[in-house]
């Protein structure tokens, strides 16, 4: 499709007209239509539009002088748009459809609601619940800058030029006001560095009028609410949460056992933890009677920028795949699939090249279980992209490979591992998987992991029948493979003749910060310290080790009565060890924080 024309514009418009100041209502989807194909020239020319279709093109960006000031309908679903903020020049939209641009995220919702006040409907859904917290960030973050500005202009001296300074504020701002979660980092800042510029502008202004310095705005003065703000209402698909009893909270955070705090033995100081969020976010029904749904497996998103690091974790149970803000515990966003008990969850970060040559990084979260399928996940976008059909029986465990960020093992009770590319999505964003190898277990495989030392060549596995190990270098002329290596454990030993589902490489890049997590059938969580074990020269018969310490069930409050105990399925924290996930057999997620 090329450029827009008059003539189009009056084909596809209602109602009929040969003149485009009558046009009402405009349907301009599946058109294949570019963001250089919308001409401000030619659309500012529908001065009566009020309805305008965009849906099923490649936009990327919609350009900022439409002119289409009476606007109240704007659907743009299934497009390529990465940013929001040209919807500034809509004041008067009402109606919003963006389902389906897979570079949008929660940010851009927040952006969306507090550039429209007047907007009713987001993706078919009322957005009142949205208003009340943007309201709320704005208004803390307004609080939070006028005190950084006092603080900055106090701190210069006469001499000092005032461009400059109120330049290097604007920075400074935006580097050291922080507030929320940070998957609402880019929405924060955002408006941080609006704000910011807003009070260096009325700071110009004041000078010029006075020709001296006056106090700033007060903190509600950035930013006056545009339009009075509804009440935050609970969406029907957020599940409950579980507030810890007060004898939990007032608890002590870590009971140690095994070694003393201070670690005169050489061990690590006892990390202090505390209890702050426990969440039914699987129950079946959004029902919160629901306290048997079992949750199998936990992992935290990659951190987008190198040394970084994530709170954001994903869950799985039943049927329900949560993605939950640790910070908050806030559930960001629930993936269902009626008919499914997902056993698995793995992370991976793809780059990704638009159709403009814009290169964007996308999360993509794998999540599989007894139906034998992975779904791919577009999490920030809400929505499946893939499905893989893996296995004729239900996967136990996936992990990505961390030498191919597109390789992706898959185990089932079938007795097989097959390493899977799935590839980078097309341009209708969807996956083609293809098989690389399979390789035969003579028992069910519970769990992966690539060796640290060499991902790309060598992979282990935990069974039910012991630890096996394959080659798979994909180099070599064999596509089916058995096991290379097995671990035979000491006959009379605690670990003779049982299966292994729990596994990890114990060096400094695998075990963060030297700490080893398990679970308990209590409730409990028990912490290990393992750096003295990486000191120790090898082949040395290691002795028993003792907890660091014992995080006990905090015991919460759940169907007016305590929980007194559960199993912990598994547990895991992210790479700075300052947020720790435990999923359990009664339907809760129990998060802790570092103190």
């Amino acid at each position: 499709m090329g450029p827009l024309s008059a003539r189009l514009l009056m084909q596809r418009g209602r109602p009929k007209s040969d003149r485009l100041g009558k046009i009402r209502s405009l349907d301009l989807s599946g058109l294949e239509l570019l963001s250089e194909h919308l001409d401000p020239k030619l659309l500012c020319r529908l001065t009566q539009l009020q309805e305008l279709d965009l849906s099923n093109n490649h936009l990327e960006t919609l350009p900022d002088n439409l002119g289409l000031s009476h606007l109240r309908v704007l659907r743009c679903a299934n497009n390529q748009l990465g940013d929001v903020t040209a919807l500034c020049q809509f004041p008067k939209l009402e109606e919003l459809s963006l389902e389906g641009n897979p570079f949008l995220t929660v940010n851009d919702n927040l952006k969306v609601s507090f550039l429209l006040p007047t907007l009713r409907k987001v993706n078919g859904k009322d957005a009142s619940s949205t208003y009340s917290q943007v309201e709320n960030l704005n208004r803390e973050l307004t609080s939070r800058v006028t005190a950084h500005w006092e603080k900055f202009m106090a701190t210069l001296g006469p001499e000092e030029e005032a461009e400059k300074a109120q330049a290097d504020f604007v920075k400074s701002a935006v580097r050291d006001v922080r507030y929320g979660p940070e998957s609402l980092s880019e929405f924060t800042q955002w408006r941080v560095r609006m704000i910011s510029e807003e009070l260096v502008a009325a700071s110009r202004t004041q000078v010029q009028k006075a020709n001296s310095p006056e106090k700033p705005p007060e903190a509600g003065a950035a930013h006056k609410p545009r339009a009075r703000l509804a009440a935050l209402k609970r969406p029907d698909d957020v599940p409950l949460s579980l507030s810890p009893s007060k004898r939990a909270c007032a608890s002590p955070s870590a009971q140690v056992e095994g070694s003393p705090v201070a670690g005169s033995d050489g061990s690590q100081p006892a990390v202090k933890l505390e209890p702050l969020h426990f969440l039914q976010c699987h129950s079946k029904n959004n029902s919160p009677q629901d306290l048997e749904t079992q949750l199998w497996a936990c992992a935290f998103e990659p951190a987008w920028e190198e040394g970084a690091t994530s709170q954001t974790v994903a869950t799985c149970g039943g049927e329900a795949v949560c993605v939950i803000d640790c910070q908050t515990g806030i559930v960001l966003h629930k993936y269902k699939a009626p008919g499914e008990e997902f056993f698995s969850v793995a992370w991976t970060a793809l780059m990704v090249v638009t159709q403009a040559g814009h290169k964007k990084r996308w999360s993509v979260l794998a999540a599989a279980g007894l139906r034998g399928l992975v779904r791919l996940l577009h999490v920030r976008a809400g929505f499946c992209c893939g499905v893989i059909r893996a296995h004729k029986k239900a996967i136990a465990t996936l992990c990505f490979s961390p030498a191919h960020e597109t390789h992706l093992f898959t185990a089932s009770y079938d007795k097989r591992i097959i390493l899977w590319d799935i590839g980078v999505p097309n341009q209708d964003y969807e996956f083609q998987a293809s098989q690389l190898l399979t390789l035969d277990t003579t028992s069910i495989p519970l769990r992966l992991c690539p060796v640290a030392s060499c991902p790309d060549a060598r992979l282990l596995a935990g069974c039910e029948g012991g630890c096996c190990c394959w080659d798979v270098r994909l180099d070599q002329p064999q596509k089916r493979r058995v096991c290379e290596v097995e671990f035979v454990f000491s006959e009379g030993s605690e670990a003779s003749g049982r299966r292994v589902d729990g596994l990890a490489f114990v060096n400094e890049d695998i075990v963060d910060k030297g700490i080893v997590l398990c679970g308990d059938e209590e409730g409990n969580v028990w912490l290990y310290d393992v750096s003295n074990i990486l000191k120790q020269p090898p082949l040395l018969p290691a002795a028993l080790q003792a907890p660091t310490q014992i995080l006990k069930w905090p015991q919460p409050w759940a169907l007016g009565q305590v929980v007194t105990k559960t199993m912990v399925n598994t547990v895991v924290a992210n790479a700075s060890f300052t947020y720790l996930t435990a999923l359990t057999d009664s339907n809760i997620v129990a998060i802790w924080g570092r103190m």
